[in-house]
């Protein structure tokens, strides 16, 4: 059964979802972020994405506290991102509980960086491609860079690099469902690789969609806070595999 990821995205340690990137269409969710991953450990997920909304578009994590706290449930494998620019910032990352780090402006920006992170740390990266019109968007999506996805992934999978969550901007939040033809062609030109669907899943059919496809994983997040696929969905779908 594909791994079925729910997200908190945090802002002010409040869980909240943007649309397709754009920081003014914020929308908090209510329910403390520890509790909703406690909920989802008891429906059993086993993969918490955290994403810290102020970190991405700043110098540094900014949310920190919130990730301290979830961590100290022992419930679930904790991947983070957002703000992780330099070696200070991802080792506070590691130092608040994360079992893995999400890279995303810095593998554009400063590819040597990334080449040396995946040296030292291997399978505790996961690269963040989030793409809008063919191209890499960095800085919390506030930035297009002239970097292609497959220019990203032609340089770092020889390196080492193993998992990729690959998000189609303008389907997030949407509640559209993904680009699964994007998720097909990344499957047949790098087998090898773990690729995560992110943006747009919008109900149970979504995710069971990816499962036939033979994707690795799939995060899940403003269609659980608005109801269209709710916990004992999960849970069911986890069960019968």
């Amino acid at each position: 059964m594909i791994e079925i990821i729910p997200a908190i995205d945090i802002i002010g340690g409040n869980c909240t979802r943007l649309s397709q990137g754009d920081y003014s269409t914020q929308k908090n969710y209510e329910g403390d972020p520890v509790e909703w991953a406690r909920a989802f450990a008891g429906c059993g997920v086993r993969r918490l994405h955290l994403v810290d909304l102020e970190g991405a578009k700043s110098a540094s994590p900014k949310n920190l506290r919130t990730l301290e706290r979830i961590a100290s449930l022992g419930l679930l494998t904790l991947e983070w991102g957002g703000g992780i620019k330099d070696d200070e910032a991802l080792a506070s990352v590691w130092n608040a509980g994360a079992d893995q780090a999400i890279i995303g402006s810095v593998a554009v920006k400063d590819p040597e960086k990334m080449l040396g992170w995946l040296s030292s740390y291997g399978d505790k990266l996961i690269l963040g491609a989030d793409v809008r019109g063919g191209k890499v968007a960095v800085s919390g999506w506030l930035e297009d860079s002239s970097a292609g996805l497959k220019e990203i992934l032609d340089r770092f999978i020889p390196a080492g690099l193993r998992r990729a969550i690959v998000t189609d901007i303008s389907r997030d939040g949407m509640l559209q469902g993904p680009s699964f033809s994007l998720y097909e062609g990344l499957k047949k030109r790098y087998p090898a690789l773990e690729t995560i669907v992110s943006g747009g899943v919008s109900c149970i059919e979504d995710i069971r969609r990816a499962n036939t496809l033979g994707l690795t994983g799939i995060i899940v997040g403003k269609a659980i806070y608005e109801k269209r696929i709710t916990l004992n969905d999960i849970a069911l779908c986890l069960q019968k595999g």
